[in-house]
């Protein structure tokens, strides 16, 4: 059953993982966007032609990849060998045998990939109303506080989700190396975090330049390598729990 339950996660990671590169449609379709300057979640802006397909995809990738942390973490959290199980305490109820210090980065990955799945969805259904880094109207709107609640409430969850991804990235890869399983993301999973962290940096100052007026600082490419980053690693969490063998 651990087996069947650890398949099912990787198979909704994996799905959760290509919803999660839906924006590359860009590529394909003329969204009046350009990649290099925009944030990605001005393509679900409310008045983006496309908006409404982009929200569809980010509201998908959040609950796959929620579903398939939830469902990680249950099987993390399955029958315990009896070399890490405790005697019963001679007052009567057993002591729960306390997580081994793989277990704990592996419970707190599980729960940070929780996290970014859901503030994910939940971003989704709080899109912009205008995009400001390609509409200076929007973005003039946007300094002087005209624009909906939703852009704070979406720059919360926005950052909620990048926060937990790359905890997640973190705990998950550690996790792989200490306890020697899950070959692929041990192998992979230290450089896919490294590059985030660097892609994470670019973003914020990017963002920071813009809203001092400076530039863009090419934050749609930083973004954009950061999302796909995460949805590389993920790919790769997916493909390590596939050939993981049970315990």
């Amino acid at each position: 059953m651990p087996g069947k339950v650890t398949k099912a996660a990787a198979v909704l990671l994996g799905l959760g993982a290509l919803a999660y590169t839906s924006w590359v449609l860009e590529v394909l379709v003329r969204t009046g966007l350009d990649p290099v300057r925009t944030y990605v979640s001005e393509l679900a802006a409310a008045d983006q032609p496309l908006g409404g397909l982009f929200r569809a995809t980010d509201l998908v990738a959040g609950l796959l990849v929620l579903a398939g942390a939830l469902t990680g973490l249950a099987a993390s959290r399955g029958p315990r060998s009896p070399r890490g199980s405790r005697s019963p305490r001679r007052s009567g109820s057993p002591r729960r045998p306390r997580p081994r210090p793989h277990e704990r980065w592996a419970l707190g990955g599980w729960i940070a990939l929780a996290v970014f799945g859901a503030a994910t969805a939940v971003d989704s259904r709080l899109p912009l109303s205008c995009a400001p880094t390609a509409d200076p109207e929007c973005a003039a709107r946007e300094t002087a506080g005209l624009v909906p609640a939703t852009h704070t409430a979406h720059a919360v969850s926005s950052s909620l989700a990048v926060t937990g991804a790359v905890a997640a990235m973190i705990a998950l890869t550690v996790a792989a190396r200490r306890y020697g399983r899950r070959r692929p993301l041990a192998r992979t999973g230290p450089a896919l975090v490294v590059l985030e962290l660097a892609a994470t940096a670019w973003t914020l100052a990017a963002v920071a330049a813009f809203e001092a007026g400076k530039g863009t600082w090419a934050l749609g490419a930083g973004q954009r390598l950061q999302v796909l980053l995460v949805a590389v690693w993920l790919a790769v969490l997916a493909a390590s729990l596939v050939r993981e063998r049970p315990r």
